[in-house]
């Protein structure tokens, strides 16, 4: 057994250690300011790396052939949109589809909806004509037969 006066001089060892090591919160405006740097440091880092990414990811610039093609085709777009939805035009005359321009569909659909119960059912039943299955393709003859 280990006696009174050995387990005081143990302790007062102990004490004697822990007083010469330094308290790392003894000196709280050093601790604030390394941690300032360190966050400081940290953010600096990602703004670089965002430097970085932004200045290689960046697409070439333009020339003024290439913003005229551009020009172009929007243009172009634009105009098959415009006669598209302002024209009446057949798209499949075995289905019964056709295109109506938008004061037609408008005026149309006024009309229909009068009687809202027979608008749905018409428009049910158009939405599965429209989208019907084709019949399938004849198969090729066996050139045994």
């Amino acid at each position: 057994m280990v006696n009174v006066s050995e387990r005081t001089a143990r302790i007062r060892s102990i004490k004697s250690i822990e007083s010469e090591r330094p308290d790392m919160n003894s000196n709280p405006s050093n601790q604030k300011l390394l941690s300032f740097i360190g966050i400081a440091g940290a953010f600096l880092i990602v703004a670089v790396l965002a430097a970085v990414m932004v200045s290689k990811n960046e697409p070439p610039p333009l020339d003024q052939k290439r913003v005229a093609e551009r020009k172009a085709a929007l243009a172009e777009i634009r105009a098959a949109d415009a006669k598209d939805l302002g024209t009446n035009e057949v798209i499949d005359p075995g289905k019964g589809l056709f295109r109506l321009s938008i004061a037609n569909a408008m005026d149309l659909t006024v009309k229909e909806y009068q009687n809202p119960t027979a608008a749905r059912s018409n428009l049910i039943a158009r939405a599965a004509k429209a989208n019907e299955a084709p019949p399938k393709a004849p198969e090729a003859p066996s050139k045994y037969e």
